[in-house]
């Protein structure tokens, strides 16, 4: 049921133009920031080296950051049925600063699906030698959608004969398409939740204690998934000793951006601090994978080695930039 417009009287309409200007410096610098990435994984033509559970966690994080900007300004939202455009779209330039940060790491969980290495995304398994085609790989039906038959040719003892293999998806690949599937059942359901509990309670002051309830579970649980957001990726990167497809660009951008982030986000109109820690803790253990990266960029220089691990030639180790 449409709950009715507030009054006049209980909707600010005072302007903030550091503020304002602020935020739009933070947008314009969230894109700057993670346009790097973007490119550096289209251009590459491949995601290798980044973490699925990184990324699951860290959508799942900002999304549940997002929801809770949404629950505690859902007042300011509903102000805008009686305000200008102009006040209406200043008031809620918190909650654009959030949601464009979780549509852009969204875009790299995108660009992980799309740019998956081809080598990692399939395996051919062969039978035995001397196995008869209908005696091996029998698969049951729970993999025989992920999975073919091709025809190659063996080599026995100076002979040559067909032989049938299966093609079948790997399980990096199958997790991969897993973590997507989980991040938009995530992100529907808790926003369905959401909007249920902000159109069916009274608009009050103090919150109701349900939404009072909801928005500190969904910063709580934001906070939680960051710090573990970042373990995994942490732990891939320190013992693969490459920096992969992570760009020290977008991550030597995001961490001191992040601390004007956090107060521009702090100064808002309805947000506490279940809003603001999710990213605290995000800035803080991202600017260690950066230290990780910057100590592995200069060991992949002295050993003439790309990011992935691929031999240079003299002339583009001496050359290759240490942040990109």
């Amino acid at each position: 049921m449409m709950q009715p417009p507030p009054s006049s009287s209980q909707c600010s309409t005072a302007h903030d133009l550091t503020s304002t200007a602020l935020t739009c410096v933070i947008l314009v610098g969230l894109v700057i920031s993670y346009l790097p990435q973007l490119i550096r994984i289209v251009r590459n033509g491949t995601s290798e080296g980044f973490s699925p559970w990184y990324l699951l966690l860290g959508a799942t994080s900002s999304a549940s950051a997002m929801l809770n900007i949404l629950v505690v300004q859902w007042p300011i939202f509903q102000c805008c049925r009686v305000v200008s455009a102009g006040t209406c779209f200043e008031s809620l330039l918190g909650f654009v600063q959030v949601f464009m940060q979780w549509f852009l790491f969204s875009g790299i969980l995108i660009l992980y699906l799309l740019y998956f290495p081809a080598h990692l995304k399939f395996q051919r398994i062969l039978p035995l030698s001397g196995t008869p085609p209908h005696q091996y790989g029998a698969l049951d039906h729970s993999t025989e959608a992920s999975s073919r038959d091709e025809t190659v040719e063996e080599h026995v003892h100076g002979t040559t004969r067909p032989v049938i293999a299966h093609i079948r998806t790997t399980p990096e690949w199958r997790l991969a398409v897993t973590v997507g599937v989980i991040v938009m059942l995530h992100v529907a359901l808790l926003f369905l939740l959401s909007l249920t509990l902000l159109t069916s309670l009274p608009i009050t002051k103090p919150p109701h204690p349900l939404l009072r309830r909801l928005a500190t579970f969904l910063g709580l649980s934001g906070t939680l998934l960051a710090i573990a957001q970042y373990a995994p990726q942490i732990y891939k990167t320190y013992h693969a000793k490459l920096v992969g497809a992570l760009s020290l660009g977008t991550m030597g951008i995001q961490c001191p951006g992040s601390v004007v982030f956090i107060l521009a986000l702090a100064g808002r109109e309805g947000v506490d601090w279940t809003s603001w820690l999710p990213y605290a803790v995000t800035a803080a253990m991202q600017g260690g994978l950066l230290a990780i990266c910057l100590v592995w960029r200069e060991r992949q220089k002295k050993l003439g080695i790309d990011d992935f691990g691929n031999k240079l030639d003299e002339e583009e180790t001496e050359n290759d930039p240490l942040v990109r």
